[in-house]
């Protein structure tokens, strides 16, 4: 099949799955503005920032390294999986050895067993999709991610309706739902016959963690950059703040929603794509998929009020505030990621490591100066400068690899358009809606030829 035609139509299966459930997630919104108050909200995401920040640890990274390997024809699958297994357990293990720490951290309330939990179910689940992915079934991974949405909706319900369980509540519907979704993929998929600890080459192994291992400082560091801004306006401005802040991101999460359909099937396609062509191919992919990109923060800036107000409901209506920062820093980390697939494909994760470490201290140094002074926006546009600033990085220095042709006047043009949407939306009461469609409407019309030339080579392709 066509490089091209591959890469759409595995797109195309990704999005049955993810965008399904993603959507079903993204309307569990309204829900959770009228059974949680914004300070139960904040702090339960605080504590899933929490286990994000540990998983990478836990689980040595193997997320990271399971799809690059699993899907090198060259290797044993099954010495990947045992290996990948091998791993996570060995630092869950380890990892448990601090929980009399975790326990000590006030910020967290209580919290550390269901951190502890929500660690080890999403280490599991991560394991097994990610493997079923290399295996490339790629309509079994899509049809767990609808299952798994219909189970954090269905626990969620039972949770915090039922049960009253609150925060507590919040989270164990994620637990046992990554447990569930676990199970599930092992059985059908068959994992148990890539199990083999005798008879197992350990220096596949080997080979996956010296890849790995970078990533996991790289991994925490996006975390930094993606999560730090929760822990400072926790500490400057409480909980209640926070919960605003979880809500604002809702909007945001549409733009990361469509991206990461493409991204999943993009991996596939870079990890694979070996040719004389190289070049051409990551470079048209690169200018519609910025195109498309800018269009759609562009158009939710523009909307930005309304989805609040369909989303949310009471305290957390205020919200739209805090979305068109989070919308420049989302449209950049989209950017950021497809470098980084340069960087994964080549196997540089000393590149990968370097670029987000820079990114994570910029953001705490931006954070530390804005938020008490801007309040929750300072944390917000912290965010956009981080992923900014990295995406200027890696522009750069992934030349070395794969020398993309693109526009640095069109990507200059499209951010001034984004920031003068951002302008209008938080300075004007008033008559804001005209120039802000007018300003859509102009990035719309410098993106549409781009995209639609792009779809038609890559429809035309045979």
């Amino acid at each position: 099949m066509d490089k091209y035609k591959k890469l759409l139509s595995n797109t195309l299966i990704f999005a049955v799955g993810t965008f399904s459930s993603k959507v079903l997630v993204f309307l569990l919104v309204p829900f959770y503005t009228r059974v949680l108050a914004p300070g139960e909200l904040g702090d339960a995401n605080l504590l899933a920032q929490t286990a994000n920040l540990i998983i990478p640890l836990a689980s040595i990274g193997m997320s990271n390294a399971i799809i690059r390997f699993g899907i090198d024809r060259a290797t044993d699958k099954r010495d990947v999986f045992t290996g990948a297994l091998t791993a996570i357990f060995s630092g869950y293990v380890l990892l448990l050895a601090f929980y009399p720490l975790l326990t000590r951290v006030e910020m967290l309330e209580g919290g550390a067993p269901l951190v502890y939990l929500y660690v080890l179910t999403s280490c599991m689940r991560s394991l097994c999709a990610q493997f079923v992915r290399a295996k490339q079934f790629i309509k079994l991974y899509a049809f767990d991610g609808v299952l798994s949405t219909i189970l954090v909706i269905t626990f969620n319900i039972i949770f915090l309706v039922v049960f009253h369980l609150g925060l507590t509540g919040y989270l164990l519907a994620t637990i046992v739902a990554d447990f569930l979704s676990s199970v599930f993929l092992f059985t059908i998929a068959g994992l148990r016959r890539y199990i083999r600890f005798r008879g197992c080459d350990w220096s596949v192994l080997g080979s996956m963690l010296r890849y790995a291992v970078p990533l996991i400082p790289a991994n925490i560091f996006w975390w930094v950059t993606n999560a730090s801004d929760t822990y400072f306006i926790k500490y400057y401005i409480g909980s209640d703040a926070n919960g605003l802040l979880t809500i604002a991101y809702k909007v945001p999460t549409i733009i990361n929603l469509l991206s990461g359909i493409f991204t999943d099937a993009w991996q596939m396609s870079a990890f694979t794509e070996d040719g004389p062509g190289r070049t051409r191919f990551f470079s048209n992919v690169f200018a519609a998929y910025q195109a498309f990109i800018f269009s759609a923060a562009s158009g939710l800036l523009l909307f930005s009020k309304f989805v609040i107000h369909i989303l949310a409901h009471g305290e957390y209506l205020e919200s739209w505030k805090y979305t068109p920062f989070l919308l420049l820093a989302t449209s950049f980390s989209c950017f950021v990621t497809f470098l980084g697939s340069i960087y994964m494909t080549e196997k540089k994760s000393v590149a990968t490591l370097v670029t987000t470490a820079l990114g994570a201290g910029a953001n705490v140094i931006l954070n530390a100066l804005l938020i008490p002074r801007f309040g929750i926006n300072g944390g917000t546009f912290a965010t956009f400068a981080s992923y900014l600033i990295v995406f200027a990085v890696r522009i750069v220095d992934t030349r070395r690899f794969i020398k993309l042709h693109w526009s640095p006047f069109k990507l200059l043009l499209n951010l001034a358009i984004l920031l003068g949407q951002t302008w209008v939306l938080l300075s004007l009461e008033t008559g804001w809606i005209l120039p802000e469609a007018l300003l859509c409407a102009l990035l719309l019309a410098l993106n549409f030829r781009q995209m639609l030339a792009n779809a038609q080579k890559i429809l035309k392709k045979r």
